[in-house]
């Protein structure tokens, strides 16, 4: 598996870690995702390492501060739709250029990663976010579209509220503990169960699904 991250170099060591340990090889390869020479090298890496891939999670996304649009910044608005839209076009199209069977590649899967905001609007607090998202969906879409020629299928998930430190990064510690009334089962989600939903999509189990948006949200 070869991966990127922005700037937490003790996480990625970690995860290398807990991939060798499961039996697997990691390589880790810093930068961001809105630079396309980063996103290049993250892909010769795998090349190299690994060979081309067959299997591609574009995860890499930001919320930006919880915020009204009306006082959103417009370098905030920027960065995120920079990270989340064009960050994830730029992987596309770097694994694109490696998986097409139209230019010698095997083919496979890619999986986007989406947000049950597109669809609820993130009123009064991430307009800019859900907006990004509702991007992604559409480019879920298209792509599908544009690269089952290719043998290229093309998904994404769309969590809900799950446990991670996205949502204290935009200023909204309790975020989760206020919101979990809203889920119908009743409880928050975890990381492991969209890695999950993810690996089926990558997987040949999901051989003829193209073009979904999986909502991971337990009905909120």
């Amino acid at each position: 598996m070869a991966f990127s991250y922005a700037s937490n170099s003790k996480a990625a060591e970690a995860l290398i870690e807990q991939v060798k340990e499961a039996g697997g090889d990691a390589v880790a390869v810093q930068g961001d995702v809105t630079d396309e020479q980063a996103v290049t090298a993250l892909f010769d890496a795998c090349d190299a390492r690994f060979g081309a891939p067959t299997g591609v999670f574009a995860n890499a996304g930001i919320t930006g501060p919880a915020s009204r649009l009306e006082t959103l910044s417009l370098a905030d608005l920027r960065r995120v739709l920079d990270v989340n839209v064009t960050g994830t076009a730029l992987t596309v199209q770097a694994a694109t250029l490696r998986m097409s069977t139209k230019r010698g590649g095997a083919g496979g899967a890619i999986v986007l990663m989406s947000s049950r905001a597109a669809a609820l609007g993130g009123g009064n607090e991430w307009v800019h976010y859900a907006a990004s998202k509702g991007a992604i969906n559409s480019m879920t879409i298209g792509l599908a579209k544009e690269l089952g020629g290719d043998g290229i299928r093309v998904n994404a998930v769309a969590p809900g509220l799950i446990d991670t430190e996205i949502h204290a990064s935009a200023g909204l510690a309790d975020r989760l503990a206020t919101k979990a009334r809203d889920v119908p089962i009743g409880r928050i989600g975890r990381a492991d169960e969209v890695a999950a939903a993810v690996a089926w999509l990558l997987s040949d189990a999901a051989s003829y699904v193209s073009g979904a948006v999986l909502d991971i949200s337990a009905g909120r």
